[in-house]
């Protein structure tokens, strides 16, 4: 008899679990959340990052902590991610590199951007500069295209780092343009900067907030934008597309996942409030001052962006044979 009540007890238990699971999600949060960012404090991520914590901190009604994990392009806090309780306590803001360009540039990758992580949103777009030293004789991106052409592997540009969205972008536009320069990979942006207003390198993509002070006091000459408008800020410079190559597109962007197997309620809770964060006009205010647009997205069209983005540069990457490992 005490068998038999103990299968019982045990059998109505068992029927209770997918209940206690739904209850788990309909009371999240009840602990404070992290958001990993994989760079170091002071940057555009770590920046944005501590813009809309306090927002989402008084939406959830739960302080929403921003982590500092940085280091190996991302790769080390997006493996801490990858690998944490899939809850949704946990939240990577990622990038490029991240969720499209690591799994091409790395022959082992400790985690999977498209098996590992579900998406929450999109969530900031960062504009890009093709700029030079004054001292380059074009005004124009036609001018540096054939400048280039007439000097095949002769023209230097700098990047932060092999493999940066600033890397990819100058060898896409290499690559529609059909010419062939040859890249010096700085270990961050700064050292990249100074030696571009130095002279020393003499032409880079830059992101807007970087670039904007240097072109307004004459120090670098912006070419023209990479995104796939005119800036509101800069509204006097062409687009590359229009400049001569249509459909031509290339951002520094960003998106908050979570690990594989979180709730779905838990994912559309996190979604949700991403969403009211974005049309806050104060952050979008902030973000429009580091040269950002705040967009957000469904889990849905971040995942068929991460898969888009992943096809796009895994064939520059194989193209311009570019590795880290």
């Amino acid at each position: 008899m005490n068998n038999r009540r103990k299968v019982l007890s045990f059998l109505g238990a068992s029927s209770l679990l997918p209940m206690l699971g739904d209850v788990k999600a309909d009371n999240f949060p009840s602990k404070s959340i992290r958001l990993i960012v994989p760079y170091p404090p002071g940057g555009g991520s770590d920046t944005f990052a501590r813009v809309i914590a306090p927002k989402l901190s008084e939406a959830l009604g739960q302080q929403f902590i921003v982590d500092n994990r940085p280091g190996a392009a991302t790769i080390i806090g997006a493996e801490f991610v990858a690998k944490a309780p899939a809850d949704g306590y946990t939240l990577l803001l990622g990038d490029n590199s991240t969720y499209a360009v690591n799994s091409s540039l790395y022959k082992k990758l400790p985690y999977s951007p498209m098996v590992d992580f579900a998406p929450i949103s999109l969530t900031a777009k960062f504009s890009l500069l093709l700029v030079v030293n004054p001292s380059m004789p074009v005004n124009k991106l036609s001018e540096f295209v054939a400048y280039a052409k007439a000097r095949p592997k002769q023209i230097n540009f700098a990047s932060p780092g092999a493999g940066s969205p600033h890397h990819l972008a100058m060898e896409l536009l290499a690559d529609r343009a059909g010419i062939q320069m040859t890249h010096v990979p700085y270990k961050g942006g700064a050292p990249a900067a100074q030696d571009l207003l130095a002279g020393v390198i003499p032409a880079m993509v830059l992101d807007y907030a970087t670039a904007a002070q240097h072109v307004q006091t004459g120090k670098l000459r912006a070419l023209a934008a990479l995104s796939d408008k005119r800036l509101d800020q800069m509204k006097e410079l062409p687009t590359v597309a229009e400049s001569g190559y249509p459909g031509f597109e290339a951002w520094a962007w960003q998106g908050i996942v979570v690990p594989a197997k979180t709730p779905e309620d838990i994912v559309q809770r996190l979604n949700a409030e991403m969403v009211k964060v974005a049309l806050d006009k104060d952050v979008q205010a902030k973000i429009l001052e580091i040269g950002g647009e705040f967009k957000s997205s469904t889990p849905s069209a971040m995942m068929s962006y991460m898969r888009s983005e992943t096809d796009k540069w895994a064939k520059i990457i194989k193209e311009a044979n570019i590795s880290i490992d």
